[in-house]
């Protein structure tokens, strides 16, 4: 390192130390000897940064006290005091709402003095941020959420990828690479395709190899001991190439109810696609990995059909394997530097992020709810407010970009990719929030091509604020080596990903991703303590209000029914717009999809949900249609294919429960959890899959924490079920 730098990085320590003796509140002027454009930010190690970065910016000022925004919900509350919120040592939340997102917006804020910012230019921009993530038109992923700010050394992104190459060392990397991004809140994907067949022999030990799916049990097995030490439990995806010799056991190493903490994909290839339409057989390729690299050896041939079959069976009984057309992706947005050779090989347990061995993705969602015009107002229109959109999409993608330049990332590998490419994921919530407020139902014409538009119009603001970024920030470093090269200089690789909106939808008290509607009421039911909490949809009361055909006999006949669409006293033109994910044909599933997909650079997560008494070949045609409509990948769903439930749809009394507001901090103690704790694991089947529920107790044996899993990591039954317990 130049004696410059050292000499201003060690005065740039010094300075930190100074701002944390004054306790956060008096801010001392020797950052302003600092000159950003003389430091080196790419090498310098993480500490070393953070103190550059607090030296110029100065220490964090108070959470403003003028910025009004609604109150958050009390699920929402329940949910961040569980897993979001500051803590002291003996577990006492000490932060609110307001401080939460004024902690996150300052510390993505302070990037802003690598680039020439000072510390009152930092204050107006974290004040946007603050005001954007306080009122819910935007939320970054969890990690940044959990970690930014809290200088607790955990990362920001939310979707990673490892690579697993055929050898033990690097396997057995890849599962401590896994432990440490699922520890601070990632999620993990991993291609096992390079891995030689199960039963090779191994020439260094004379012994025969354990094959992709006997190593998925081994990080499958990590995964169930690290989950329960983090605040966020981790996901992974499973992928394995259709032509890998191992293809049949992968497909079905679900069915019997192994393999919890996967889900699985089968990348799919144009040779595949072909083959199957022909009704042949396609090549089969073994991987075997020398001093040389990787190379494929021809291992047989399989019957297209007949895999193509196996893959809708196995997705009929378990809801997986799921479909990656990789292909596809690797010709699309999605790889970005593809001039280079690179190829994605894995996505993100979601299956929308897709990645390069060793990338990273940090995500955020603009939930659409919050722009449909008010008819009160002076245009006295409803429809959307596209200006309000174009600012918060600008405003986001610099957040976005912001989070890379002070993310402390688990691995210097990941590090050095991310930077190379920047790589960033904004995407919607509340889709199904927005079509209610306009009148639209989600299984129309009018739908999808609102979708399009929309998305269309938040991509293309989304490159135009990523450019005004490049020339502010610079471009991304493999800009020159990109499909970007002949345009104008971009600082992000990729822009947008449609994500599940899981959990943060939750906070945002929004319809997750761009699903439609779970239901319009539904219960949670904990026999044990003999309660029932009851949800029902506040538009659907509202409109019944507004409408006049509001009584207390239809609330409770819904309530019970959870779903309108067959109840006649409902106006029918209600009964459309509140169409739900089980209600809505699955065509129309694939539709949305492709429609938001056409104008999104990476992918879009969506669940394909069937009835119960659906077939093999309604899956097999929902495949298909996701193969004709571009999409770039396909999870599909069965109502009830993986066997009583955590989410009830209505309830069987006409007794309203609500939800009961969070108790006052401080009205009982929390007690620290300790190190190791014991207790049991229950599987329980339900219609929405089997439902695995642990209660630990502590040392008195008194129950001390739950946590419940059910269906996929990242959907919102999983993402609910996780609130819950």
């Amino acid at each position: 390192m130049p004696k410059l730098q050292l000499q201003t990085i060690k005065h740039t320590k010094a300075a930190a130390n100074g701002h944390r003796r004054t306790n956060g509140h008096r801010h001392t002027n020797g950052h302003a000897k600092l000159k950003p454009g003389k430091i080196n930010w790419d090498e310098l190690e993480y500490s070393e940064m953070v103190a550059a970065v607090a030296a110029l910016a100065g220490p964090r000022p108070r959470a403003p006290q003028d910025i009004v925004a609604p109150d958050w919900s009390p699920q929402s509350v329940r949910v961040l005091n569980e897993r979001y919120f500051l803590k002291s040592k003996d577990g006492t939340v000490i932060e609110t709402v307001p401080q939460l997102c004024w902690r996150v917006a300052w510390e993505t804020a302070r990037a802003e003095v690598k680039f020439g910012k000072s510390r009152e230019e930092v204050m107006a921009i974290a004040r946007q941020y603050q005001e954007m993530m306080l009122n819910r038109w935007f939320l970054p992923n969890s990690p940044t959420l959990m970690n930014a700010g809290k200088d607790n050394g955990l990362q920001y992104s939310a979707c990673y990828v490892i690579p697993v190459p055929d050898d033990l060392a690097g396997i057995f990397d890849g599962i401590k690479y896994q432990s440490l991004i699922h520890q601070s809140g990632g999620g993990t994907g991993f291609s096992f395709s390079r891995l030689r067949p199960a039963g090779s022999r191994v020439k260094s030990t004379m012994g025969v190899s354990s094959g992709p799916v006997g190593f998925m049990r081994v990080y499958d097995a990590a995964t169930q001991e690290i989950k329960q030490g983090g605040s966020r439990r981790g996901a992974n995806m499973g992928i394995l190439r259709v032509d890998h010799p191992d293809i049949m056991n992968f497909i079905h190493c679900k069915d019997s109810g192994g393999i919890t903490n996967f889900n699985i994909s089968v990348a799919i290839t144009d040779a595949f696609m072909q083959a199957l339409a022909k009704g042949e057989d396609y090549q089969l390729h073994a991987p075997i990995t020398d001093k040389n690299g990787t190379t494929k050896t021809p291992a047989g041939k399989l019957n297209a059909r007949q895999v193509w079959d196996e893959i809708a069976d196995g997705a009929w009984k378990t809801g997986d394997p799921g479909l990656v057309f990789l292909d596809r992706i690797n010709q699309g947005t999605g790889n970005p530097v593809r001039a280079q050779g690179w190829e994605i090989e894995s996505t993100n347990p979601c299956g929308e992020q897709m990645l390069y061995p060793f990338d990273a993705c940090n995500l955020g969602s603009i939930f659409l709810g919050h722009y449909v015009k008010d008819p009160s107002t002076s245009s006295g229109q409803v429809g959307g407010d596209w200006d309000k959109l174009k600012q918060t999409t600008h405003l986001a993608v610099r957040h976005l970009d912001s989070v890379i330049e002070m993310n402390p990332f688990p691995l210097s590998q990941i590090k050095e990719m991310v930077q190379q490419i920047r790589r960033i994921g904004l995407g919607v919530g509340g889709w199904a929030d927005m079509l209610v407020k306009l009148g639209i139902a989600y299984d129309s014409e009018e739908a999808l091509q609102l979708g399009e538009k929309l998305m269309q119009f938040i991509n293309s603001e989304g490159h135009l604020a990523s450019q005004v970024l490049a020339r502010e920030r610079g471009a991304f470093p493999m800009w020159k080596q990109s499909i970007y090269a002949h345009d104008t200089p971009i600082r992000n690789s990729t822009v947008t990903t449609i994500a599940p909106t899981g959990s943060i939808s939750i906070l945002a008290h929004a319809s997750s991703g761009i699903e439609p509607l779970f239901a319009i009421a539904y219960q949670h039911i904990v026999k044990i303590e003999n309660r029932t909490l009851t949800y029902v949809n506040e538009m659907f009361e509202n409109i019944a209000k507004e409408k006049g055909f509001y009584t207390e006999d239809l609330m409770a006949k819904v309530a019970q029914k959870g779903v309108i669409r067959d109840i006649e006293e409902i106006p029918a033109d209600v009964r459309a717009v509140f169409g739900t994910a089980h209600e809505i044909h699955p065509d129309w599933h694939v539709k949305m999809q492709a429609a938001f997909q056409k104008y999104t650079d990476n992918a879009v997560s969506k669940t394909i949900n069937l009835p119960h008494d659906s077939t093999r070949e309604d899956i097999k045609r929902a495949y298909m249609m996701a193969w004709e409509t571009d999409c770039n990948g396909i999870t599909v769903f069965r109502d009830g294919c993986k066997g009583d439930q955590v989410l009830n749809l209505g309830h069987n009394t006409d007794k309203k429960v609500e939800p009961q507001p969070q108790e006052s901090l401080g009205e009982h103690s929390i007690l620290p959890r300790p190190v190791k704790v014991e207790g049991a694991t229950y599987r329980i089947e339900t219609p929405l899959g089997s439902a695995f529920i642990t209660v630990n107790h502590d040392g008195d044996g008194n129950p001390f924490e739950v946590f419940i899993t059910i269906g996929n990591a990242g959907r919102e039954v999983a993402a609910m079920a996780e609130a819950l317990g």
